[in-house]
């Protein structure tokens, strides 16, 4: 019998969110009391959003803020743009930005947020009246000091200046800090834009070399290319990877010689989607990508795309979670048992987090750091957390989704006995 014959599925990202955090909790041997402080989010905020459409409809959206825990340090997460954005799926997502600062040893606690909203369905203006609407209602629980949003899917740059605009209005002064990934001209960091795509692309060449892979170009295979996943692939073909396949929504692309990626970027920048390039052959929808037969295989899109029906068609040697939440918990405990090299989230995709803290650093400093500082300060924090998560997972028998999680969860814990639960 194999885990999956054995586990029930979950249900959503925040059952997976919770049932890995349990088995940590488990595994650690928290007493009652610390497990119910940090399974359960410090504040939750539910806000309503009009939308005034630029033909004078007036909408009324649903906008979320969640701050899981913030013993180690103010809230840190993104703002995701989304229709399927649900108060379960901000939970999750906070709850895996408190393990993920606190792996990477940054200090922050994990928080989310989000609007229930499809951005390619509005334009700029509209999207600009939602946001400094989004502000209005949440300002009460941001700041500097308290919360740090930063980009997410349907967020950029140019929301996080609108963020600071709304927030820095309200407050009568310049409020750099408050957000992350924010423009160069407003205070934003060198490196900050493919930050998450260059920290995925630092793992997993230390993941590739752990699997005995160090010694060719790795394959690769990209599900996503929003802008983690066309960062991701830009990085793997400039270290000379052969990217083989990408997926964005609308369906999948294939070339066994390798894809031309920044080729392909531009006619993505022209039409919207890998479809239709001229140098690949189409797949049959988007998830065919996560079934090729290749060394690296890279979930960089959304939560749960590789799950107990489909987790056994896998056939990379490593795989990197590129996006929060990819591989149901049931369905990376398969890859675990079947030899896969799984690299989780939490350490993965911690580049952008990374490099948001250095970001919030330099605003509270007011000095700026150069490219060159940036990317070194980021791979030493990635290699560094890389090393504690492969060393715990061979001392402990575990997969290294598990020792990530142990490890993380142990710095949060220690941190509410220290502030006596009361965080």
């Amino acid at each position: 019998m194999t885990i999956l014959d054995s586990v029930e599925s979950t249900t959503g990202p925040y059952e997976d969110a919770l049932s890995q955090y349990r088995a940590s909790a488990e595994r650690l041997s928290l007493e009652p009391g610390v497990r119910s402080v940090l399974e359960h989010p410090r504040r939750e905020m539910s806000v309503a959003v009009p939308l005034l459409r630029d033909d004078g409809r007036l909408e009324m959206l649903t906008g979320y803020r969640v701050q899981h825990n913030l013993a180690r340090g103010p809230g840190k997460g993104g703002i995701r743009y989304s229709p399927l954005v649900d108060l379960n799926e901000v939970r999750a997502l906070a709850m895996w930005m408190t393990w993920k600062c606190a792996l990477l040893d940054i200090p922050y606690g994990g928080a989310k947020g989000g609007v229930t909203i499809d951005p390619a369905a509005c334009t700029a203006a509209e999207l600009e009246r939602v946001t400094r609407n989004f502000v209005s209602g949440i300002g009460p629980i941001i700041g500097p000091d308290t919360d740090i949003p930063a980009p997410d899917i349907g967020t950029d740059e140019r929301t996080m200046a609108w963020i600071m605009d709304a927030f820095s209005t309200s407050a009568g002064r310049s409020v750099p800090g408050v957000v992350t990934g924010k423009p160069l001209a407003l205070g934003g960091s060198q490196g900050r834009v493919s930050a998450t795509a260059h920290g995925v692309v630092h793992v997993a060449g230390l993941a590739l070399h752990h699997a005995g892979l160090r010694h060719r170009p790795a394959t690769a295979a990209v599900h996503g290319f929003g802008n983690v996943g066309a960062w991701t692939a830009s990085l793997l073909h400039e270290k000379g990877h052969s990217v083989v396949a990408v997926a964005d929504r609308f369906g999948a692309v294939f070339n066994a010689s390798g894809l031309d990626i920044p080729d392909l970027r531009r006619h993505v920048a022209e039409t919207g989607t890998v479809l239709g390039y001229r140098e690949a052959e189409p797949l049959g929808c988007s998830d065919d990508v996560l079934s090729l037969d290749v060394d690296l295989l890279i979930p960089a899109s959304v939560e749960r795309v590789i799950h107990d029906g489909n987790v056994r068609q896998v056939q990379a040697t490593v795989v990197v979670e590129g996006a929060n939440g990819p591989i149901t918990t049931a369905a990376g405990e398969f890859l675990n048992e079947a030899g896969v090299v799984l690299v989780p989230d939490s350490l993965a995709n911690a580049g952008g987090v990374v490099v948001s803290y250095f970001e919030w650093v330099q605003a509270q400093q007011g000095l700026w750091w150069e490219a060159d500082e940036v990317r070194g300060r980021l791979d030493l924090r990635m290699t560094q957390a890389w090393e504690q998560v492969v060393s715990k997972a061979a001392a402990d028998g575990t997969g290294l989704r598990a020792a990530a999680t142990d490890i993380a969860v142990a710095r949060v814990a220690e941190a509410c006995l220290a502030r006596g639960l009361g965080h």
